[in-house]
């Protein structure tokens, strides 16, 4: 899974012409604790059609503005650079599965 540290890294996925979910989190968030080994087996599954990624809100704080992530764990779907659709809070394998497949489409 990736792990965005910058603008940069953000500027280098967002650019490309898969579909995006990004997961901002924070190590001392319990619900992302349980939330991170769903979204990384996301990851492995959708490796070669979905980009997914994770933000650290902590040492990303520009990236979290951009986003304006009030609360965490907050999930966006991006597609053709545009945020299609955000998840606040700690979401089933399923739903976000389910969501993947959509924009896919």
């Amino acid at each position: 899974m990736k792990e965005i540290n910058n603008i940069r890294d953000y500027e280098n996925i967002i650019n490309g012409n898969k579909p995006i979910l990004l997961d901002f989190y924070a190590d001392w968030c319990g619900p992302c604790q349980t939330l991170l080994p769903i979204v990384e087996g996301l990851a492995t599954k959708h490796e070669t059609d979905f980009v997914i990624a994770k933000v650290n809100v902590d040492n990303n704080r520009e990236l979290a503005q951009k986003f304006a992530v009030r609360s965490i764990p907050a999930l966006f779907f991006i597609k053709n650079s545009e945020i299609k659709e955000k998840l606040v809070g700690l979401q089933t394998n399923s739903v976000l599965d389910q969501k993947i497949h959509t924009y896919l489409k």
